[in-house]
């Protein structure tokens, strides 16, 4: 059976493309190291870090707070798009305003930074909601591929070419490498504004359930009944639950995984090209891989693909204890791209086809509440993990226990 690709779901996953650049150039490139090599120059070390670790911890724990209740009052009155487009131009404004700092300034930086986390997380759980509304129930896990796999040429595409404009700054124009990581600050604003305008004139909005005026206290109060209310189905439903916590566990370890890895490149003194050409190698690799997983699932199910994507992560675990020079650590980026944007877009597909239509603004506030908690105990059991053999190329083993429990419940799981 073919998938039909119309406007409507092509523009929604054009927001993939947009908001992609914020996480690769952003959040996962630039920002970090000009943080601390610029904006809070005479901090030690572990200040920058502490203070650098304390915004997201701040931006995350907000998300995941109002993640749910926002998606509930979103449910009740037609603002699923408005939202995602309210939250869009807030993380747009933030990270263009990171553009325009000067030296020293970090308290500036770390409070747009913050923002901008904050706005981009949200924008992309009203964008997850809408998954249901842009495609039918046959031709969800594609679309969601689809978008994942966007995101990862998207994003790739202008993370090169902002790397080489810091690399090569007078081929551009550049005076040097500061004023080329601050024009790729403008550039991300500016790509995350352009190619989600696909989904603000293409995509509707839904329709809620509430017509009257819009009455701020009435609407938190019953947002907050509804909420109640899911959580009890939720865990109720035997087969979402068991999903839920299958979740949790095995992307807990997907997660610390992507967060850990330059941390792991760091400890064997790789040089930040090394980290930086590994990136690059995932987006890349990601964006065919994805595809290939939206189609396979098609066959298959969602279930197989998501169970042999954790199979690919485990594998990396194993040979990264054998790492030792920057060609391996290429390797592992290229096979953790083949697996990457699979677990993610099929898990969002997945869920979105065991939810209701009606309330998935709630829900995935739910989902993104659980991705928000994840990165928690996988971080703890590498650091366990090492305390308790002495060596740190073995740390990252113990997160075979959160893959081998994920898969264990997501086979308790009944679908397709």
């Amino acid at each position: 059976m073919k998938t039909k690709i119309n406007k409507k779901s092509l523009s929604w996953a054009f927001y993939d493309w947009a908001n992609s650049s914020y996480s690769t150039t952003v959040v996962a490139g630039f920002f970090p190291v000009f943080f601390k090599s610029y904006w809070i120059q005479g901090f030690s070390s572990v200040e920058s870090t502490a203070t650098l670790g304390t915004t997201i911890g701040i931006s995350s724990l907000l998300i995941a707070i109002i993640s749910p209740t926002l998606g509930a009052v979103s449910d009740l009155k037609n603002l699923k798009k408005k939202l995602l487009i309210f939250f869009m131009v807030i993380g747009i404004l933030s990270c263009f305003g990171l553009s325009l700092l000067s030296s020293g300034q970090w308290l500036a930086a770390t409070v747009l930074y913050g923002i901008s986390m904050m706005a981009f997380n949200a924008s992309c759980t009203f964008y997850d909601s809408l998954l249901p509304y842009v495609a039918s129930e046959e031709e969800t896990d594609f679309i969601s591929a689809l978008g994942y796999s966007l995101g990862y040429l998207g994003g790739g595409v202008l993370f090169l070419l902002n790397v080489l404009m810091y690399l090569f700054p007078a081929r551009f124009g550049f005076e040097n490498g500061v004023q080329a990581v601050k024009f790729s600050f403008f550039s991300v604003s500016l790509w995350w504004f352009v190619f989600s305008l696909p989904l603000m004139y293409f995509v509707k909005e839904p329709q809620g359930k509430v017509s009257e005026r819009f009455n701020l206290v009435k609407l938190t109060h019953q947002s907050y009944l509804m909420l109640k209310a899911t959580l009890k189905d939720i865990l109720q439903n035997k087969n979402l639950f068991y999903f839920m916590l299958a979740f949790w566990l095995y992307i807990d370890g997907v997660y610390t995984v992507i967060s850990m890895a330059v941390d792991y490149g760091i400890s064997l003194n790789f040089e930040a090209k090394d980290l930086i050409a590994a990136l690059l190698i995932t987006q890349f690799v990601g964006f065919p891989s994805t595809f290939f997983f939206g189609v396979i699932a098609k066959r298959w199910g969602c279930k197989i693909p998501i169970i042999l994507c954790i199979g690919i992560y485990s594998v990396t675990i194993v040979l990264a204890t054998q790492m030792s020079k920057p060609i391996h650590f290429y390797i592992l980026a290229m096979i953790i791209g083949l697996a990457q944007g699979g677990v993610q877009s099929l898990s969002r597909s997945l869920f979105a086809k065991m939810i209701p239509k009606e309330k998935s603004g709630e829900y995935f506030g739910f989902m993104n509440l659980i991705g928000k908690f994840a990165s928690i105990l996988g971080p703890f059991i590498v650091a366990l993990t090492v305390t308790l053999t002495g060596k740190s190329n073995l740390g990252l083993m113990g997160l075979l226990v959160l893959f081998i429990l994920g898969v264990f419940f997501l086979l308790k799981v009944k679908s397709e």
